[in-house]
């Protein structure tokens, strides 16, 4: 089989994953990166190219996770051309291959600086944008592709279609988040778009907004008020407030779409309310069971 046949017949297997366009699109062109720099065929790669190809990456100073990112990609697809093509290969990309990444805590907003951000946002349309990301942990991409159908205000509720994983969940409306979106669907109730948000000026007025798009008004925000925020900081921020009011972490992971509750779990790094609350209240026990009476 011819390399050119091996990747097309690859992009198909991904396809019947169900996979997204856009993860099919990135891991053909990594795989494409790579096979453009090899220079033996590919029966005769081994670990000394793909080690190679790291001192490459390396070299071009590509982040750890993106060098990851990479070889992971390049490492699926071989086990594919063994496992499902029954080619005899054997896989070159080291089964530890992964370099070390660093674990930054979350960035999340605090009160004052939510106030201040959101004291700046008048336009109805970024405010409930931006509102349903503090509120209900949406991703800009879920923001972006929110349809009218999704939307649910006797019961206060949203449906996310086809989020991140290709996952569907359910997120509930709070008061301001609520009144947010009501405010701006009032003002938008002419358009049949079947996008929640549109673009408001310009010659794609009536379109839906893009994600690039959403970044840009935050990013826009965040220059004229002085608060360092983007939209993951206020899906960040969702977490860490809910877990500072003793949410309960499955609960939140459910909110957030979260896979594995490990994921959710970086927030109690940054969840100092809770932290601080339960070290006295645990320490005021221990004191009165070692202390010795007056």
């Amino acid at each position: 089989m011819e390399l050119t046949e091996m990747i097309a017949s690859y992009r198909r297997f991904l396809k019947r994953r169900n996979y997204s366009g856009h993860t099919v699109k990135n891991y053909l062109n990594i795989l494409g990166h790579f096979f453009a720099w090899l220079r033996v065929p590919i029966e005769q790669v081994t670990t000394r190219e793909t080690d190679a190809y790291m001192d490459r990456l390396l070299r071009e100073r590509k982040k750890p996770k993106t060098i990851n990112c990479y070889l992971g990609c390049i490492h699926a697809f071989f086990d594919y051309l063994i496992e499902d093509e029954k080619i005899l290969f054997i896989n070159p990309v080291r089964k530890n291959f992964r370099l070390r990444l660093p674990r930054p805590l979350p960035k999340h907003l605090r009160d004052g600086q939510v106030d201040a951000l959101f004291e700046a946002i008048k336009d109805t349309r970024d405010r409930a944008m931006f509102t349903l990301m503090l509120r209900c942990g949406l991703r800009v991409e879920e923001v972006a592709h929110l349809i009218t159908d999704a939307i649910e205000y006797r019961s206060r509720q949203l449906y996310v279609f086809n989020g991140k994983g290709s996952k569907d969940r359910v997120v509930y409306l709070s008061d301001d988040a609520l009144n947010a979106l009501q405010s701006y669907m009032q003002k938008r109730k002419w358009s049949k778009e079947e996008k929640v948000f549109l673009v408001q000026k310009g010659p794609l007025k009536g379109k839906p907004i893009s994600v690039r798009g959403i970044q840009k008004r935050i990013e826009y925000y965040a220059r004229k008020t002085g608060v360092q925020a983007s939209c993951h900081n206020l899906r960040h921020t969702m977490a860490t407030q809910l877990l500072n009011a003793d949410a309960d972490l499955v609960t939140i992971q459910d909110l957030l779409g979260h896979s594995k509750i490990t994921t959710t779990q970086c927030y109690c790094r940054v969840s100092n309310l809770k932290v601080q609350r339960d070290y006295y209240k645990a320490i005021q026990k221990v004191l009165e069971r070692t202390l010795p009476a007056a």
